[in-house]
């Protein structure tokens, strides 16, 4: 069972209230199993991060980026929680909104090879 900073359950909810359009689309297609028969979970606590979406079964994190994940901070912060999910065996994919909402097919698709 991975480890998880307990502080971040209220974030963690309000995350899960609150998607963004690209969040509530991607969740719409991999909800209840529809990937495989694979559960995966949205606004997951892993350690001190919150992912957008994970896999426990193999082991995947999905996250979906908006405009702030390109800047030079945002690089540097998502930089520094693929290191902390790589250590505990974890593999990260990540889709900008824009990819999601314009070609859920192709990510789809990707999500699926990854599994």
């Amino acid at each position: 069972m991975l480890s998880y900073n307990k502080s971040l359950k209220q974030l963690s909810r309000n995350l899960r209230i609150n998607m963004t359009d690209a969040e509530k689309l991607l969740w719409s297609k991999i909800r209840g199993k529809q990937l495989k028969g694979f559960q995966l979970y949205r606004q997951k606590i892993i350690g001190n991060y919150i992912a957008d979406f994970y896999c426990p079964k193999s082991k995947l994190v999905i996250e979906v980026d908006g405009g702030h994940h390109y800047s030079d901070e945002g690089k540097e912060k998502d930089n520094i929680r693929y290191d902390y999910m790589k250590e505990t065996g974890i593999t990260v994919i990540r889709f900008s909104d824009r990819e999601v909402l314009k070609n859920i097919d192709a990510v789809l698709e990707e999500i699926w090879r990854q599994l």
